[in-house]
């Protein structure tokens, strides 16, 4: 590593305080240093590099309160995420908060930005909002959204009330109901698909999910709430969360996402561009938890953004 890229990642002493006393030494640094790959991290506590009150541990070391640990380097000058947020994002992010308390951060997710920084990305919503939340000594994500999706995104300002949280989720316990817009329409009330996914990579590195008998068990209901000539506005209720389960489960269905290049039908979304869709109409409606501190039921809900009201009213006026 050269001098420059020492300055630029020098090693960190950090204070094990209360919101992370329990955690693994490895899942610490990984939710530390998004976007360093595992085995760059495995390799640094292996070597001795990743020491706790000077000393050596094995990465299943659980970290107590009070103690010290050493982080070297882990990221070189090409790959070190950003210590800054643009003016932009940093307003469009904090406009969108559409609740916050002791416990909870709960966003109206702005579409096309991703939820965390990966291999192409080198600052995702969690990575901005803890450089504009600096003050915060803890933010972690609860749940992920698709990169294209909108709505209600869950954060957790303590690990109590992360690990109570993913409890819920676990439980099946979270309250998850999204609005999409499906090619055309189908009599009848609402539709269950039980289909498990799999997940795949494509040759050209690009992942894909696919309906598989050896996959994950997923569990989506899909309720008809508008009918069109051409499509349908629908309330998707979410009882797993898988990768692109709500698109592949209605593509599987043969009534795909408006807007998805991935999963939908090309001429479906060449005809709802005419309407004014530019992206992929699918928005986390909302989400119902249990106060991972007071246990009250809260019901958190996201307006449905203007540019995607404004493609149903042109499909109103069309029928």
């Amino acid at each position: 590593m050269t001098n420059s890229d020492t300055k630029l990642n020098p090693v960190q002493f950090i204070n094990i305080t209360a919101s992370n006393a329990g955690q693994r030494i490895d899942n610490f640094l990984l939710s530390l240093e998004k976007g360093v790959p595992k085995s760059r991290i495995y390799r640094a506590i292996r070597k001795g590099e990743v020491r706790v009150n000077k000393g050596r541990i094995k990465q299943t070391y659980k970290i107590q309160l009070g103690d010290t640990v050493r982080i070297p380097p882990l990221r070189t000058a090409e790959n070190t995420t950003p210590t800054t947020v643009n003016d932009h994002l940093s307003q469009q992010l904090t406009d969108s908060i559409l609740f916050e308390d002791d416990d909870l951060l709960v966003l109206n997710k702005p579409p096309g930005i991703a939820v965390h920084a990966g291999s192409n990305i080198k600052q995702g919503i969690i990575e901005a909002l803890r450089i504009i939340r600096a003050e915060l000594p803890y933010l972690e994500l609860v749940h992920r959204l698709d990169r294209d999706t909108s709505g209600c995104l869950l954060l957790a300002k303590s690990r109590k009330a992360l690990l109570n949280l993913q409890q819920q989720m676990i439980n099946h316990d979270l309250n998850k109901r999204y609005l999409t817009l499906l090619r055309s329409s189908w009599t009848g009330q609402q539709r269950l698909v039980e289909q498990p996914l799999q997940k795949n990579t494509v040759s050209s590195g690009e992942r894909m999910v696919r309906v598989d008998p050896n996959g994950k068990q997923a569990k989506t209901v899909f309720i008809p709430i508008e009918t069109f000539p051409q499509a349908q506005l629908t309330e998707v209720v979410l009882y797993t969360g898988r990768t692109h389960q709500i698109r592949v489960h209605a593509a599987h269905m043969n009534h795909p996402v408006a807007g998805d290049d991935k999963y939908g039908q090309r001429n479906f979304n060449k005809d709802m561009k005419k309407f004014g869709l530019k992206r992929l109409f699918l928005h986390a409606w909302k989400l119902g938890i249990r106060h991972p501190t007071s246990g009250q039921e809260l019901l958190l809900e996201a307006p449905l953004p203007e540019k995607l009201q404004s493609v149903l009213q042109k499909l109103k006026e069309s029928s």
